[in-house]
């Protein structure tokens, strides 16, 4: 058993080699049945006698078809070769159709149509030929005999282009399937990236402006508290008690200073790893508009900035997405008046009205704020006003004034009822050159 084994063993290595499978052997030796059958009733004029040499070049016909996974058109030409050296040699009268049925169906699902169309009709045509020179049969018994022939033939070439393009239909089915999954995937990752950029944008000019005016208002009262009084009293006469209090106050209002910073901290690290470069947002999310402007300038006033505001043509409604852009654009630039321009500035916002597009224009008379980098570098504010003009199809600059203070601007597309809206000047820009702007890069 053991030589057995191995002889098995190695014929199988050989015919992975060749890539003839065990179908395929099976497909030649029905194949090679079919041709002995047209072998031994073919004959005609001429014809050589039925003898050992006949039936061995009728097997060898099928050879070929052992390599049809492999070589399909291959398979096609070789056979085409043996068949008509067979014709050469045994000039016997053989049907070509029970040979080339499935060489000519691979040909056709491998995609070599214009071969399979052509071998098999020139064999027919030469083939009507010889006979009609040969026996001078009239066209009904030329028909009756070849037709049955180039029936089959022609079946088997559209049985093969009929599964050739069901298997291209069912690839392409798959790959439009595919692309429809990854644009699935695509957009879904899309509008978690907006969500992302919404969540950060409205953190940042909700709870940030809140947190900063916090931290201003305690800076403040610390500031009108005076120098920290000695334990055993107050200079001003306020006595041991009031010392005491004094003290615990003070290190209330530290207490609240300094958390509120550390919790500014935290949330621009973690807005941080919210953002992307996704300027879009949902216009049903965008709900605060202009009509906030007045109890945001009394917030920012009563917090030690006050604030003047000016408006110049005939105000109107604005688009929501608009509105709502702006007031962001307006609360961010306040909150930044409490942060850096210093305890005695003052703040002035300007909008206005022209036709197609609303002009906003906020200015501080700080002392500047180039030496507050450090505190700012890790933010997203001049960014995120940005992204928010640009988002509407509007324009943002800021820069630092030539005398001292701060000045934010925005050009935002506003139409009145029949107009279109105003085109900005170009996308919306940070200045490149001042310090201070980069200073700001929240």
């Amino acid at each position: 058993m053991g030589p057995l084994n191995g002889v098995a063993t190695r014929a199988r290595q050989l015919l992975q080699a060749l890539g003839i499978r065990w179908i395929d052997a099976g497909a030649a030796a029905l194949v090679a049945v079919l041709v002995e059958l047209n072998v031994i009733v073919g004959g005609g004029p001429g014809a050589a006698p039925l003898n050992t040499l006949a039936y061995v070049l009728g097997a060898v016909l099928a050879v070929p078809i052992l390599f049809r996974h492999r070589w399909p058109l291959a398979s096609l030409v070789g056979v085409s070769a043996l068949l008509l050296l067979y014709y050469i040699v045994d000039r016997r009268n053989i049907s070509p159709a029970p040979l080339f049925c499935l060489p000519l169906y691979d040909a056709a699902v491998a995609g070599y149509l214009a071969a399979a169309i052509a071998i098999p009709a020139f064999f027919m045509s030469v083939g009507l030929f010889v006979v009609d020179v040969s026996t001078h049969q009239g066209l009904v018994s030329l028909a009756a005999e070849f037709l049955p022939s180039i029936a089959v033939l022609a079946l088997a070439i559209m049985l093969g282009e009929v599964v050739r393009s069901r298997r291209a239909l069912a690839a392409e089915t798959a790959d439009r399937l595919r692309l429809a999954g990854e644009e699935r995937e695509a957009e879904t990752g899309r509008r978690i990236a907006e969500e992302r950029l919404r969540i950060a944008r409205e953190l940042h000019d909700t709870v940030a402006h809140s947190m900063a005016t916090i931290t201003v208002q305690a800076g403040s009262a610390l500031h009108v508290l005076g120098p920290d009084a000695p334990a055993g009293g107050a200079p001003d006469g306020s006595g041991p008690d009031g010392g005491s209090t004094n003290g615990n106050l003070r290190s209330a209002l530290i207490a609240i200073r300094e958390t509120s910073k550390a919790a500014l901290t935290e949330m621009r690290d973690t807005l941080g790893q919210l953002r992307n470069e996704t300027p879009d947002e949902p216009a049903e999310l965008r709900a605060a508009g202009l009509d906030r402007l007045p109890a945001l300038c009394e917030a920012v006033t009563a917090a030690g900035a006050p604030v003047t505001v000016t408006t110049k043509g005939e105000p109107r409604p604005v688009p929501p997405a608009v509105g709502h852009a702006a007031y962001r654009i307006l609360q961010e630039s306040l909150t930044n008046v409490l942060r850096h321009a210093g305890p005695r500035a003052r703040a002035s916002v300007g909008l206005a009205y022209e036709p197609g597009a609303l002009v906003i224009r906020v200015t501080d008379d700080g002392p500047g704020r180039g030496t507050l980098a450090a505190d700012a570098a890790a933010g997203h504010g001049l960014t995120g006003m940005a992204e928010r003009a640009a988002a509407v199809g509007g324009t943002f600059s800021a820069a630092a004034g030539p005398d001292g203070g701060f000045e934010v601007a925005a050009r935002l597309p506003a139409p009145g009822p029949g107009q279109a809206a105003a085109p900005g000047p170009g996308p919306a820009t940070a200045p490149a050159a001042g310090a201070a702007a980069a200073d700001l890069a929240r």
